[in-house]
């Protein structure tokens, strides 16, 4: 069983940046795209970003494409979010995502492809 565990998030004034970083314990995540998602008050949890197990392959959300950043470090099984020129439509509680399958092919956006999640950060952006 796995476990991670979100911080990093908080309130920020617009334009601002937060890095969000999501530690994993349990087991070694090093062969599973991990990913983001974030739900809004109201809303349902969406898509922000993933990384693929390597690491060279990223990919986004369109909405966040040029502000977000992930990132991993697989010696320490983290996988961190760098957000950056934040807008108040990025408020939500973000959550961290393991892939339910080791070493998949294909890319890894819907809720159903991912089988591990953290508890969630809040980050709330003010205008």
């Amino acid at each position: 069983q796995v476990q991670l565990v979100e911080s990093g998030g908080g309130l920020v004034q617009a334009g601002g940046s937060l890095r969000l970083s999501c530690a994993a314990s349990g087991r070694t995540l090093s062969s599973h795209t991990m990913g983001w998602f974030r739900q809004a008050a109201g809303k349902e949890r969406e898509f922000v970003a993933a990384i693929r197990w390597s690491g060279r392959s990223t990919y986004y959300a369109d909405s966040v494409k040029g502000r977000f950043t992930i990132s991993r470090d697989n010696a320490n099984n983290t996988v961190y979010l760098q957000i950056d020129s934040l807008k108040p439509e990025d408020t939500a509680v973000y959550y961290c995502a393991a892939d339910r399958r080791p070493g998949r092919l294909t890319y890894a956006t819907s809720l159903a492809d991912f089988g591990s999640w953290g508890q969630g950060t809040q980050v709330t952006v003010s205008s």
